[in-house]
């Protein structure tokens, strides 16, 4: 429980003075007192309005010690004209590069199973993969996979990185991948059965995904028990919206994807 001074003053703000941050647009910072969490959109005279991951907007006093960034208390400041302009990380998180250029594509590639996957995978880890020059490709499924790497003909300078959905032990898509024995392919898998599930339900202001009972198309079940037009399409994109960042993933996927772009580019 926080404790207060006679005077009520809050003991984060009784402490020495903290860094002064500069309330650039995107800065994902926490008000302190109320935990809101959100990026700057806005900064005013003695104000910064703040937009959480639903769309929530939140006006604050510019106070001292005001705001945690990255765990730490700053202190939020007007942007001057000419100010240093805080590193910019793309939607993987990683550290973007302005004005980088793409690099010429590899002759290693990125298989996933479906469209989905692919857009999912471009609308996240898109800008990195332009600049490592890494071409993602999908299959419509992976009962073909050997046929595929064979045809594919994986080298030392040609690597191929396979995501596999619900790649779980026992299950088919588990001894497709364990066929593929070239040193130069790595196979890895999510346990979901289809990449929406990958999608954080908090990112769709749903309490979990829906359990579909065995015998009906997947996509088709989710949506009628949620309610939404049985449109896969639709249903999708209205999913792929939703998804601005990393954050909004699960870590199921985001480790395997990172792991696949590493080998390729190793």
């Amino acid at each position: 429980m926080r404790s207060y001074s006679p005077d009520l003053t809050p003991p984060w703000k009784r402490q020495s003075p903290a860094p002064e941050v500069p309330a650039e647009p995107d800065l994902v910072v926490e008000e302190v007192a109320t935990g809101f969490c959100g990026a700057v959109i806005r900064c005013e005279a003695g104000t910064v309005t703040l937009e959480d991951r639903f769309g929530k907007h939140r006006v604050f006093p510019l106070e001292p010690r005001g705001f945690l960034l990255e765990g730490k208390v700053v202190t939020l400041v007007r942007p001057t004209t000419g100010a240093p302009v805080r590193p910019v990380r793309t939607a993987s998180g990683s550290l973007a590069v302005p004005g980088a250029r793409a690099r010429v594509a590899r002759a290693g590639r990125i298989y996933v199973e479906g469209r989905h996957d692919a857009e999912l995978v471009e609308k996240v880890w898109g800008d990195d993969l332009r600049i490592e020059g890494v071409v993602v490709e999908y299959l419509e499924g992976v009962d073909d996979l050997p046929a595929v790497v064979a045809d594919f003909s994986p080298a030392a300078d040609a690597r191929l990185g396979v995501l596999v959905d619900h790649l779980v032990p026992g299950s088919k898509e588990s001894r497709i991948a364990a066929s593929v024995t070239d040193p130069h392919v790595l196979v890895v898998g999510h346990p979901y059965i289809d990449v929406w599930e990958a999608v954080k339900p908090s990112a769709l202001g749903i309490p979990a995904w829906p359990s579909v009972p065995r015998g009906q198309d997947w996509k088709t079940g989710v949506c009628r028990a949620l309610g939404w037009p049985e449109n896969t399409g639709a249903a999708w994109q209205h999913i792929l919206s939703r998804v601005g960042s990393y954050r909004d993933l699960e870590p199921a996927l985001l480790g395997r994807v990172e792991e696949l772009i590493d080998f390729v580019t190793a």
